[in-house]
């Protein structure tokens, strides 16, 4: 696998590309809910970078987002959902509590 793994914020602000030599393989979406929340509602990986830490830091890059902007995080999509329950780095960001929606 290469190391040269590049993430970009899209241009709307609510999503990053995972690329390696131009070629895309892989996404994370998320929205914005009130002033300080996002959710992420999506995550998906090509196939043959699925075991190479691509989601999970895709993961990180919403998560250096949402610290940078203040605002805690709703992980909606299984995959996220699962980085979150498994990585402690990501508890700073996660909203415990849903009801403050």
């Amino acid at each position: 696998m290469p190391d040269n793994i590049t993430y970009t914020l899209y241009s709307n602000g609510l999503g990053f590309s995972a690329d390696v030599l131009g070629r895309h393989i892989g996404e994370i979406t998320f929205f914005r809910v009130g002033i300080d929340k996002f959710v992420i509602d999506h995550t998906a990986v090509v196939p043959e970078y699925r075991n190479a830490q691509v989601g999970r830091n895709l993961v990180r890059q919403v998560c250096n987002l949402a610290r940078q902007q203040h605002r805690k995080i709703i992980p909606l999509c299984p995959f996220a959902r699962a980085m979150f329950g498994r990585y402690a780095e990501f508890d700073d960001v996660r909203l415990m509590n849903h009801s403050q929606l």
